[in-house]
């Protein structure tokens, strides 16, 4: 049976990504991404809508389907008001989980960062631990929550220093053994392909996925 999706956050790295895999399998029929301003993109399965993430419940009758999947997310560089930044990658993910529990939505796949922890000292790590334990409490059918280390990818805005780091973490992986291997780098296409994958089984339940075992999902 063909699937409906919901993707906030296609045009980062994983949602770009994400949203090239359900273009191109026939699992799903109708992909609805949900943008700040509409995408050059187009295919007969695409649907856009452009919205206010700050009026989410305004198009909230819009947003059906078999699965949501989030992967919104900034950075402190590209948002350093950390209430904007809260906003980002707390809250809209909280609300766009609370519409799709409203509207029997079947899967909520959430992409957060490993090591994300309410307790955390570290702001970033404290706030998805937040937004993680904030999810769980709704009570949804189905959710799966990702957990990647460092992000590799074409990414379509170029960050001071990041290639540096997917060149060190070349050297570094794999030197990461046994229970260190959840902290070597992941592509985001690998990410997008496990949210994919898990998306056609339709388990109930709460499901954690940190870095190392994405790659086993893929």
């Amino acid at each position: 049976m063909a699937h409906q999706a919901i993707i906030a956050g296609a045009s980062g790295l994983i949602g770009g990504v994400l949203l090239d895999i359900l273009l191109q399998h026939p699992d799903y029929e109708d992909v609805l991404i949900l943008v700040r301003k509409e995408l050059s993109l187009q295919h007969k399965k695409l649907k856009q809508l452009v919205i206010d993430f700050e009026k989410l419940e305004d198009n909230a009758g819009s947003l059906t389907g078999d699965a949501l999947f989030c992967c919104l997310g900034s950075t402190q560089k590209k948002t350093p008001d950390l209430t904007v930044y809260r906003k980002v990658d707390h809250d809209y993910p909280l609300r766009l989980a609370e519409i799709a529990l409203k509207n029997k939505v079947g899967q909520y796949h959430l992409v957060s960062a490993l090591g994300a922890n309410p307790s955390a000292s570290n702001f970033y790590l404290k706030m998805k631990g937040e937004t993680e334990a904030d999810v769980k409490k709704l009570g949804l059918h189905s959710l799966h929550i990702y957990q990647p280390s460092f992000l590799t990818g074409d990414r379509k805005e170029k960050r001071r220093g990041e290639r540096f780091f997917i060149g060190l973490m070349k050297i570094i992986n794999p030197l990461l053994l046994g229970g260190l291997k959840k902290y070597r780098s992941i592509p985001a296409a690998t990410i997008a392909n496990a949210m994919y994958k898990e998306s056609l089984t339709n388990e109930a339940g709460i499901f954690i996925h940190p870095s190392d075992k994405i790659k086993l999902l893929a």
